[in-house]
């Protein structure tokens, strides 16, 4: 409708100028609704009465023009329903909740009872205030006026009551609406998802889609599928995903990324990649977050960086669960040079204020071996959540400074940081990994009362190392013999490899029986419990172990070790002849092993548990992965650079000796990351101290 200056036969004529007003709040034609509204003032017009007014009420409210509804409100001489309904509206619509409930009570004074829509508006206000009271006071007062069976009352009550997780009362008013409809079916599938109760989430999706007459929308689809992912319920979502593509709902972003978040976490990688390309134009951020985190999930990391680098061709600017995800990623494989790179983008991006992603490179670097660089990160961060402070603590108790992880936790008390179950888990492996059994023991026996955190299992089996290693073997068989609660494999594991250390040979068949009953197929076990029969020099004992894993089809873990030499990962294995550079390495090492022969190393063949000659075991012991990779580094590394090695399973005793005599005779800082802990070697010493 093409309008300019109204004629005075329109003026006269109320409906048609409703009909206008109402015209301009629709085509969001704002200049042109307040031109009417002054040449009515101008025109004192006689018929601006009560409803041409609420017309251009709901106008200004509709064109987002809340502070121009306010002031016409507040001349209004006359308000009716209508008038109350459109203000509490537009107030709630415009996250002005507190102002919404006050006009609400407003009207409510003035004598008017309220409608089905302002009761509906309130109770919007009530959850987005987090006021659960408002909200059953409200309730309270659609059933005095008799409104709670309306359509809009009773699902927005639904709605109120699961997102505060009151699901009793959820469920109570939704059964009692005679009229369910796509929003009260959502609220209650949303509300049990979110709430944990995902097999009534599956439970009301069934019967939504057996018995009742109404669409299934996206938002309902999402939280199904949330709910199937939580109960590992893959099977079922898969089918939910035929219902995606039969609805037409696959190319809508949410469907589309509760799917890849669905089929990631099943670990269907090609499924979660199916789904991204079934519509790459239209995926966002979140997307591609979500197969990243998929790949990170699966240890595919190479992949995860790919989706990574097609995410900044499309232009698309990642967050920081994007970089938190990808530095996790290099943090657990120890990629180093990738996480120097990530850490640059996250600088470019302004996200290394971020306290998670702050936090998670604290973790990256401390996985890394570069203690130094996380004490930076650390330092760096502002105003560090408990995240970032658990971050730090899990490093130094990570590279076995006990003494330093206490110093954190006493830091974190001052600064009024709650400790809580993961910090107890890494404060208790501090303690353990450097020898600290009464500190340790004082900080278990005070969790609770005094910082109100409950032992769990992991706290449990971090006792028991503690005192295990440190040889009180008959303390932590007390400690497993009065958990409340059924020690699990890490416990019985800690136990098992104590009893190796320190001789015990009949607690360590007890340890092993146990985590064979819990693990059968844990080669570890096997060879634990072969090593103490082979300290023995049970040799028939240990041939018996052997034959067992090898009747069993138990195979044991092979051992290797890896360094990053030139944004590239060399990997070794114990006599491993497949490198190309294989004969300067063995030369590497010959000339290695008579220089801290010289310097006093002595071989210390019991480590290998087998019946053969000594001559031949320090052969063995020679070739052993972890050496391997530090003789390459050494002729590919420029001097004076710290040698940083992984490895997947714990360095044995004869290694660590030599290693420390590499690092005198080199004049060279290694650092090696065993299946435990961390061991910094510098000029002959080790900062375990030769306790680990």
């Amino acid at each position: 409708m093409k309008f300019h200056i109204l004629s005075k036969q329109v003026i006269r004529d109320s409906t048609t100028l409703a009909h206008v007003i109402q015209t301009c709040a629709q085509t969001n034609q704002l200049n042109k609704g307040k031109q009417i509204h002054a040449q009515l003032i101008c025109a004192g017009h006689t018929l601006c009465t009560t409803f041409l007014t609420n017309h251009l009420l709901t106008m200004y409210i509709k064109c987002g023009q809340l502070d121009d509804a306010l002031k016409l409100f507040d001349t209004m001489p006359h308000r009716n329903l209508v008038s109350w309904t459109a203000m509490i509206s537009g107030l709630s619509q415009n996250s002005e909740f507190s102002e919404a409930v006050k006009t609400f009570s407003q009207m409510r004074m003035a004598g008017e009872t309220p409608n089905q829509f302002a009761f509906s508006s309130v109770i919007r206000a009530s959850v987005s205030l987090g006021s659960i009271e408002l909200g059953k006071q409200m309730h309270c007062l659609a059933l005095k006026c008799g409104l709670c069976d309306e359509l809009y009352v009773g699902s927005n009550l639904a709605d109120m009551y699961s997102k505060c997780g009151v699901m009793g009362d959820a469920c109570k008013v939704f059964e009692e609406m005679p009229c369910k409809d796509e929003v009260s079916w959502t609220a209650m599938i949303d509300g049990y998802a979110k709430n944990g109760d995902c097999e009534e989430a599956l439970l009301a999706y069934k019967k939504m889609v057996c018995e009742a007459a109404v669409a299934i929308d996206q938002h309902v689809l999402c939280s199904t599928l949330s709910a199937c992912v939580a109960l590992k319920a893959y099977s079922f979502a898969k089918s939910i995903h035929s219902s995606v593509v039969r609805l037409g709902f696959e190319s809508a972003i949410a469907v589309g990324n509760a799917l890849m978040d669905m089929y990631s976490k099943a670990g269907c990688m090609g499924s979660a990649l199916n789904v991204f390309r079934s519509d790459s134009e239209c995926r966002n951020v979140v997307s591609y977050t979500s197969l990243i985190n998929g790949y990170v999930e699966a240890n595919q990391i190479e992949m995860a960086l790919s989706i990574f680098v097609e995410l900044r061709r499309r232009g698309i600017e990642p967050n920081e669960f994007t970089f938190s995800s990808l530095i996790k990623a290099c943090a657990d494989e120890a990629a180093l040079e990738q996480g120097h790179q990530l850490h640059a983008q996250i600088i470019k991006f302004n996200f290394e204020l971020d306290p998670f992603v702050s936090s998670v490179l604290v973790y990256m670097y401390g996985q890394s071996g570069l203690l130094d660089h996380s004490i930076q990160v650390f330092k760096e961060t502002e105003n560090p959540t408990d995240i970032a402070w658990n971050s730090l603590l899990s490093v130094f108790a990570h590279h076995g400074l006990g003494k330093d992880a206490i110093k954190i936790v006493e830091r974190m008390i001052l600064c009024g940081v709650k400790l809580n179950e993961i910090t107890f888990v890494s404060l208790l492996n501090g303690c353990s990994h450097a020898g600290l059994v009464e500190e340790g023991l004082n900080y278990f026996y005070s969790m609770e009362n005094t910082y109100g955190v409950t032992p769990r299992s992991e706290h449990y089996s971090c006792v028991i190392d503690l005192l295990a290693r440190a040889g009180r073997l008959k303390d932590a068989e007390q400690i497993i013999c009065s958990m409340p609660f059924e020690p699990n494999a890490s416990a019985w594991c800690s136990f098992l490899g104590a009893c190796r250390i320190h001789g015990d040979k009949e607690r360590g068949k007890l340890a092993a029986e146990q985590l064979m009953r819990l693990e059968p197929e844990n080669s570890g076990v096997h060879v634990l419990l072969s090593n103490i029969y082979a300290k023995e020099r049970q040799w028939d004992d240990v041939r018996s172990i052997r034959k067992m894993m090898k009747d069993g089809n138990v195979q044991k873990l092979p051992g290797y070790s890896w360094v990053d030499v030139s944004n590239k990962t060399h990997v070794f294995g114990a006599e491993d002849w497949s490198h190309p550079r294989q004969r300067e390495i063995y030369e590497k090492l010959d000339s290695l092993l008579d220089q801290i022969k010289e310097a006093g190393y002595v071989p210390f063949t019991d480590s290998i548990p087998l019946d053969m000659d000594d001559s031949v075991k320090e052969k063995l012991l020679q070739r052993h992965s972890e050496r391997i990779a530090i003789a390459f580094a050494l002729i590919s590394m420029p001097s004076g650079k710290p040698i940083i090695v992984k490895k997947n399973i714990r360095v044995c005793v004869d290694c660590h000796s030599a290693i420390k005599f590499i690092s005198k005779v080199v004049g060279r800082k290694i650092i090696v990351r065993d299946s435990s802990r961390f061991h910094h070697f510098t000029d002959g010493s080790c900062s375990c101290g030769d306790y680990w």
